[in-house]
């Protein structure tokens, strides 16, 4: 079985994670252990770490306010299917067909 980094205990990503990763690395987390206690099986125990070991060193590179702004920005795309910053395609065709006529 890999071993994971010291770094990557279950206290130390818990307490770099943003509110929101949190609750659901608990969540994840506490299901995990308990399918472990009947399978005996860890590995979806240290799948769980994994991911969220990751995901708490990005946490920590961009800081806690960009990383949470990234989140925002996921929510809405998700749930407008467009970005806040997205634009147009129509409008992206146009520049496109511009500049390649600007290049004859």
């Amino acid at each position: 079985m890999p071993e994971l980094p010291l770094e990557a205990t279950p206290v130390a990503i818990r307490d770099a994670l943003v509110d929101r990763d949190r609750a659901d690395f608990l969540q994840e987390y506490k299901a995990a252990l308990a399918g472990a206690q009947t399978t005996l099986d860890l590995t979806p125990v240290l799948d769980v770490l994994r991911t969220y070991h990751r995901i708490a060193e990005r946490t920590r590179t961009a800081g806690a306010e960009r990383w949470n702004r990234m989140l925002d920005t996921v929510e809405t795309i998700q749930r407008t299917g467009t970005g806040p910053t997205a634009e147009p395609v129509d409008d992206v065709r146009e520049i496109v067909r511009t500049r390649l006529e600007d290049q004859r």
